[in-house]
């Protein structure tokens, strides 16, 4: 039974004959531990009562500092918190009455801590929940009481404050140290030891690591707000049971996730990790407030999480990657005559005077780009893994755990036994996910897919008006028109793709994967496959089935230039408009306001929408790039303009215009690495088809007498030498470095040895 211990001379047993519970029988003097339920009530409703303690004792009230523990009183051990209950009572006495210390946080305090090595003189505010306005006081005070037991008992083992309100609509989480080790190692994170090298974490070895006393400095603020949201979400009814305040209907059944139901029931309405306004302040400074050339990654990390770090570490060495290719672009856009004619034709939409002979420099000049975009995506795509592969060392996550997880929270299906872990839970056969996916997503991404296809065919019928209509005016309006098509286009395609985003979050959450990673990847491999044909149908069609070129490079120079004002307007413009005169007012806050009203003034911003469409928006570029710049050189030059201020837009709108979001350890940049390495590829083929469409080029085939099958072949035999470049290249640039190869065949190798020692341990 969970208890508390608390400091007692004679407390006689008449007294407590008035707790409403009436299940009180102790003989007196009282031996035992108090049960925290009567403690609290007591609190409540028996006030008088607290006269027959000793006035030494103020460990009994919910605001001192009171140890809950799972056995009886004694010597005895509690292998959770790593203290006998002897050493509990003895530091249960030496921390009373410091709750008012605990935090900045005033009203009846935390929740207690189940070991004295977590106790503290303060305790961090990592999360805030927030209820909703009809729940009811016992029902948040069994929410607290939940979060506080211990993970044995069926609790997260997390620390509760109830704010100002006993009676309020939030409730502020922490997480004591020892929640956070054990987290720590089923993470799979790694951390320095005290002699200086890497190692996976381990709980029962905790001594060994630095810094392993101090949560600030071991953990990062971003790993700590996860780990409470891990804790949380993986709350699994160990029993059914009913909870106070709600109606009968919303009974939780045995291994319901708890998190769940309550959200459902509208219970939980916002679960979300608390801005640090100091550490907040000092990455602003350091980040996009003065003239940094170089982003600080190290502190992106500590406050935002590695996940949104490997987005700006990648947007950071993507945008420098660019300057060799934006210098070529210029380069050849400079000295070639026929390539400057090409970029006026594309700008203005008429054609320029064909009679300027450039003595095949343009030829020279597009193969020289078609074949330097090829080799530059195989290499940048190389150099970025190694970087990435030191940047997971040096953050502690290049050995995550890839443990059998508990069902995601959202996971539903028949209560069974799971024939793996042979734990009961939900059960969702495998042809009934597939069964789902064949008659409803499936289809439902052809329509979309349809639709992509119709926007194309309005476009090119569009694009058959308007240069009839410029031919026949032949005006500075009609002129204007030529770009109308592509503009509809665009917009269309824009929006096209916000619904779909929509519509493919609901087909993945229909299909009920059972884990994270699996609903993760089926909705960015949905997302691709729509992105990769919407943004690339019309050109990919332009370019081999019309087989014209001149069209193609309008396009391109359409979609780069009214693309990239467009997000300038939309990443940079209205946002900052946004924040300075529409959500700035109402945020504004003083040193000297309440804590909880700086915590209530973050429930106000938006929801971070996630950093997909940031990547999909590099995808895009990416593609262009590989895929076709070899007709429009100044393809780089134009990327290179918009992501110099993207990094600042982006920091800009994550410090300031949202809440701060979770982000859990990653390795990498997961499956959008993949997406990357797939358009590298993709672009030999498109650029070796490009070069044969190239008028020059065919020109010159036909000069030199080559029949059009021989020509395919020379294409088909050029393309598959570059894919062997290319390979050869992937090969010779490791993904890792050589000193990080080293360092984790030497953390294998003291695994390996530590597993012998315990069985010769055993034996």
């Amino acid at each position: 039974m969970s208890a508390v211990i608390i400091r007692t001379s004679d407390f006689t047993r008449s007294c407590w004959s008035l707790c409403p519970c009436g299940d009180l029988s102790w003989p007196s003097p009282f031996p035992q531990p108090l049960p925290r339920k009567h403690m609290a009530q007591m609190n409540q409703d028996f006030e008088p009562c607290l006269n027959h303690l000793d006035p030494a004792v103020t460990g009994i009230r919910e605001e001192s500092a009171v140890v809950r523990t799972n056995t009886p009183a004694g010597g005895s051990e509690d292998p959770d918190s790593g203290c006998t209950m002897s050493q509990a009572a003895g530091d249960a006495e030496k921390f009373s009455g410091e709750a008012e210390s605990l935090g900045s946080l005033g009203g009846p305090g935390w929740t207690k801590v189940s070991c004295p090595c977590c106790m503290s003189e303060r305790v961090e505010p990592l999360v805030l929940l927030r209820l909703g306005e009809k729940v009811r006081p016992e029902t948040k005070r069994w929410i607290m009481r939940l979060i506080g037991t211990p993970q044995k008992d069926g609790g997260a083992a997390l620390l509760a404050h109830p704010g100002e309100d006993a009676g309020g609509d939030i409730i502020v989480v922490a997480a004591p140290r020892c929640t956070l080790l054990r987290a720590a190692e089923e993470l799979g994170l790694c951390r320095t030891t005290r002699s200086g090298d890497m190692e996976a974490f381990s709980y029962h070895d905790r001594e060994r690591f630095r810094d392993s006393d101090n949560m600030a400095s071991f953990l990062t603020l971003a790993e700590r707000q996860h780990v409470v949201r891990y804790e949380l979400e993986g709350l699994r009814a160990q029993r059914d049971l009913r909870v106070p305040g709600l109606p009968e209907n919303c009974t939780l059944q045995n291994r319901d996730n708890i998190w769940q139901k309550l959200q459902s029931a509208g219970v939980v309405l916002d679960t979300f990790p608390l801005h640090d306004q100091k550490k907040l302040r000092e990455l602003r400074e350091a980040w996009y407030s003065g003239n940094q050339l170089v982003q600080p990654l190290d502190s992106v990390n500590e406050y935002f999480g590695s996940t949104v770090a490997f987005y700006f570490s990648f947007l950071d060495f993507y945008t420098l990657s660019l300057l060799p290719p934006a210098l070529l672009g210029l380069t050849i856009t400079y000295f070639s005559g026929e390539v400057q004619k090409e970029m006026t034709e594309s700008m203005s939409g008429s054609p320029a005077d064909s009679h300027e002979d450039d003595s095949g420099l343009a030829v020279s000049g597009h193969m020289v780009q078609a074949a330097f975009s090829m080799l530059w995506s195989t290499v940048v795509m190389e150099l970025w893994k190694r970087r990435s592969a030191s940047l997971s060392y040096r953050w502690g996550t290049f050995h995550l755990a890839e443990r059998f997880a508990e069902p995601r929270p959202s996971f539903h299906g028949d209560l069974g036994v799971n024939p793996v872990t042979g734990r009961v839970e939900p059960l969702f056969s495998e042809w009934q996910r597939d069964l789902r996916m064949a008659l409803v997503s499936v289809p439902v991404v052809g329509l979309f897919l349809g639709l992509v296809v119709f926007g194309m065919m309005c476009f090119y019928w569009g694009e058959a008006q308007v240069q009839q209509l410029h031919q026949d005016w032949d005006s500075m309006l009609s002129q204007t028109l030529l770009y109308m098509p592509s503009v509809l286009h665009i917009v269309y395609t824009n929006m096209l793709a916000t619904v779909y985003k929509i519509v493919a979050q609901s087909l993945t959450e229909f299909e009920n994967h059972r884990e994270e990673s699996a609903f993760q990847n089926h909705l960015t491999g949905k997302v691709l496959v729509f992105t990769f044909f919407n943004y690339f149908a019309v050109l990919f069609h332009i370019a081999f089935f019309k087989q014209d070129v001149p069209l193609l490079r309008k396009r391109l120079a359409s979609l780069l230039v009214i693309t990239q004002l467009v997000n300038q307007v939309t990443e940079v413009v209205i946002p900052f408009l946004v924040d300075r005169f529409l959500s700035a007012p109402h945020r504004t806050e003083r040193e000297d306001d309440p804590e909880e009203d700086k915590f209530r003034n973050q429930i106000s911003l938006p929801v971070f929408p996630g950093l997909f469409a940031e990547y999909i928006e590099l995808l895009v570029q990416f593609g262009y790039l590989s895929l076709f710049s070899c007709v429009y050189p100044l393809t780089a030059v134009l990327l290179l303009i918009n992501n110099l201020t993207e990094i600042r837009s982006d920091a800009y709108k994550i410090c300031n215009l949202f809440r701060k979001p979770f982000s859990p350890p990653a390795a990498n940049m997961g499956v959008w690495q993949v997406a990357f390495e797939v358009l590298s590829f993709v672009s030999v083929v498109s650029n070796c088809w490009l070069l044969i469409l190239s008028p020059p080029l065919q020109a010159a085939c036909r000069d030199s007498g080559l029949s059009g099958a021989q020509v395919l072949l020379l294409a088909v035999g050029v393309e598959h030498l570059l894919i062997i470049v290319k390979g050869i290249l992937a090969v010779l640039i490791p993904d890792e470095p050589g000193w990080m190869k080293k360092k984790q065949d030497q953390l294998e190798f003291k695994s390996m040895e530590a597993l012998r020692q315990q069985k010769l341990t055993e034996t």
